[in-house]
């Protein structure tokens, strides 16, 4: 999904772009990673690659590691042997969700489940590998090209009068579209190393998600306020995860209106 919109964006951007799938290259192959990219000798990577079944991780702890972890290690590692940079995607699941204000690069590191680890450990392995890295830390995605909340909830939409969504997880809703022209940007710039928090501007529930993607889209569908409780799930998710950052000049998006407002009207064309 954003792989797709990082593609789009660079190549819109007048870059040479090498994309491959996972049919093309399995990251968690050290060795087919070296060799992959020591033949495109790239300026930059962008690693989209990820474990992103939030729930199947907590059952397959291995596979989610094996990409989440030693997979985004080996494309940090193989960048750095040709002198690339590397941009490695992250999430808003390192952090438990405790705080009622957003979380800033330097707030403890928490994670409540195996996604979360997960990912951490990648960040970490990332950068051991590459001190050429820009960790990007991002929320709640949507977009052309998988499984997302927007698609979900339309789905739902068309075929029942109401539906039960949450309120008490709060995030940024992030379209794929805003996102990938930021890491695209941040493949410009060698210097802006670290951790990046860049995330929609703005915040909400999923329920409020839920009532916009409706009311924008012009469906007739009631939403129900419910709990995390209401829903056992094998992964606990953060209640608080909208991101902040502590930069001097940070990376911003536009609001998560306006993404919802963009994807619905690329997905109407579509």
């Amino acid at each position: 999904m954003l792989g797709r919109a990082v593609v789009d964006a660079a190549t819109r951007l007048g870059h040479e772009v090498r994309a491959v799938t996972h049919a093309d290259l399995d990251i968690t192959d050290a060795e087919a990673t070296r060799l992959a990219l020591a033949s495109a000798r790239p300026d930059a990577v962008v690693n989209c690659a990820a474990y992103t079944d939030v729930d199947g991780a907590e059952s397959d702890w291995q596979a989610a590691e094996a990409v989440n972890a030693r997979g985004a290690g080996n494309v940090a590692a193989a960048a750095e042997e040709v002198g690339a940079l590397i941009v490695h995607v992250s999430t808003d699941y390192v952090f438990d969700g405790s705080k009622r204000e957003p979380w800033l690069e330097s707030d403890a590191v928490a994670p409540l489940g195996v996604y979360g680890e997960t990912k951490l450990a990648g960040e970490l392995a990332v950068a051991a590998a590459n001190p050429a890295h820009a960790i990007v830390r991002t929320a709640w995605l949507f977009g052309a090209g998988g499984k997302n909340f927007v698609d979900t909830m339309l789905a739902l939409g068309a075929q029942r009068d109401e539906v039960s969504v949450v309120t008490d997880q709060v995030g940024c809703p992030t379209w794929t579209g805003h996102l990938a022209g930021v890491l695209v940007e941040l493949s410009e710039r060698p210097k802006e190393t670290g951790i990046h928090h860049i995330a929609a501007d703005g915040s909400c529930s999923w329920n409020e998600f839920a009532l916009e993607i409706f009311e924008r889209a012009g469906v007739e569908c009631r939403v129900l306020p419910a709990t995390s409780a209401q829903f056992v799930r094998p992964a606990k998710r953060p209640a608080y995860s909208v991101l902040g950052s502590e930069r001097r000049h940070p990376l911003v998006l536009p609001r998560w209106q306006d993404g919802l407002a963009e994807y619905l009207a690329t997905r109407v064309v579509a």
